[in-house]
């Protein structure tokens, strides 16, 4: 099969849409597929150019067998809602663009959140008469709602009901999670077009290890109990609440909150805990992709975040299965959803109420204390990792294109 897939972030970029597109890619190229990805020059969440990038009209590259073309947009920060919307629309014009004159694939598929990368699928499919695949990673602009990055409206109607068109005119939808899939039928998408395929993990890349030695005596956590925020440090996540239960446990020399990673809020956070003078904070840069299982060996407990959002619980953040394949027992700090479901049904943490300090900070004195309780929660998450692969998520993918050229629904 030939795909042409559609994502605005790729490696080298760490994000959760980035790795799970080239992760499930690559076992596509090893199962035989050709595949094509479009995308832009390496830059998110803080808008600067990685190293050895630039932004040229078109640039390719083979990574590992997958065709990386990277489009010429207008590069933005994470942060800002008219600058990160000329950032969406320049990728969207020029991966259309771009992709009309792409070899000719046999199905065309495109993520989300960023909203007009699925535009710029749908366009290309119309043109070319392939079959679209819509993957649904986000329910996008709901989310953007959620943050407050925009206010309801005319505007953001006009983007929900654009939304909706995209969806009715997909010949397949892949929805990450059950709780979008039943979103989608009740506002009015056939339920026999929707697969779910939820996220997961590349068990290879990820598995328990003692703790890096050297990235430990650098930031000085040898001897700490650490609790490990690893990911983007975005409006979504209400880190600010992360401090506040930091402040009240500032006391405890043994802990240690470590943020790592980088995001719209991320300046405003290292401020607060300057200001808050927080012994107990560590924020730790973004580390390039090959280093995320050292950075996750630093961790005692891994710590899932969001904002107390109703549009938040039916998300279910990747970072759980990263820390599952780590053997690590979760810290869920999220409205109850799909997410505490998936926690609770393999009893691999604990989960507390979102933007709710004194909760997080009770649970992280409670995992300090019961030595017996972590043991049992780490070797509970091991246990769920492999029910949660990306070689089967990337199988299941393929079904969901096979459907899609086909032509066929299943019930």
């Amino acid at each position: 099969m030939k795909i042409l897939f559609l994502t605005e972030n790729f490696p080298p970029e760490t994000n959760a849409a980035a790795t799970r597109v080239y992760e499930r890619a690559l076992y596509w190229v090893k199962a035989g597929h050709q595949v094509t990805v479009i995308t832009c020059a390496p830059n998110f969440p803080q808008g600067a150019l990685f190293d050895g990038y630039k932004n040229r009209w078109r640039q390719t590259e083979d990574m590992s067998g997958i065709n990386v073309v990277r489009v010429k947009t207008y590069i933005s920060a994470n942060r800002g809602v008219i600058r990160r919307s000329l950032d969406f629309l320049s990728f969207g014009v020029m991966g259309f663009m771009t992709g009309l004159f792409q070899p000719r694939p046999d199905i065309v598929a495109a993520t989300s959140p960023q909203f007009f990368a699925a535009v710029a699928g749908w366009a290309i499919g119309a043109c070319r008469r392939l079959p679209f695949v819509f993957e649904l990673g986000d329910l996008w602009p709901t989310s953007i709602a959620a943050v407050g990055a925009m206010k309801k409206g005319f505007l953001l109607n006009l983007v929900e009901k654009f939304e909706l068109f995209l969806y009715r005119r997909s010949a397949r939808i892949a929805a990450l999670t059950q709780a979008f899939k039943k979103n989608l039928i009740s506002r009015g998408i056939d339920e026999t077009k929707i697969d779910v395929v939820l996220n997961g993990v590349d068990l290879p890349r990820y598995a328990p290890r003692i703790r890096d030695s050297e990235l430990a005596a650098e930031w000085q956590v040898a001897d700490k109990f650490v609790i490990g925020y690893v990911g983007t440090h975005g409006m979504a996540h209400g880190l600010a609440n992360v401090l506040e239960a930091a402040e009240r446990l500032r006391d405890l020399d043994d802990i240690r909150f470590l943020l790592a990673g980088a995001g719209a809020e991320r300046d405003m956070l290292m401020e607060t805990a300057k200001q808050k003078s927080l012994p107990n904070v560590i924020f730790l840069p973004m580390q390039p992709k090959e280093k995320m299982p050292a950075v996750w060996s630093l961790c005692d407990i891994a710590l899932v975040h969001l904002k107390n959002s109703p549009a938040f619980a039916e998300v279910i953040p990747s970072k759980m299965f990263e820390a599952m394949a780590m053997g690590l027992p979760i810290l869920l700090s999220v409205p109850e959803g799909e997410a505490r479901r998936i926690l609770d049904g393999h009893q691999a943490g604990l989960w507390v109420p979102p933007e709710n300090p004194e909760a997080l900070a009770e649970a992280a004195k409670k995992l300090l204390k019961d030595k017996s309780l972590r043991e049992h929660l780490a070797q509970k998450s091991l246990a769920a990792a492999p029910e949660h692969s990306r070689s089967a998520q990337a199988e299941e993918m393929i079904a969901v294109f096979e459907k899609a050229l086909m032509g066929k629904r299943q019930p």
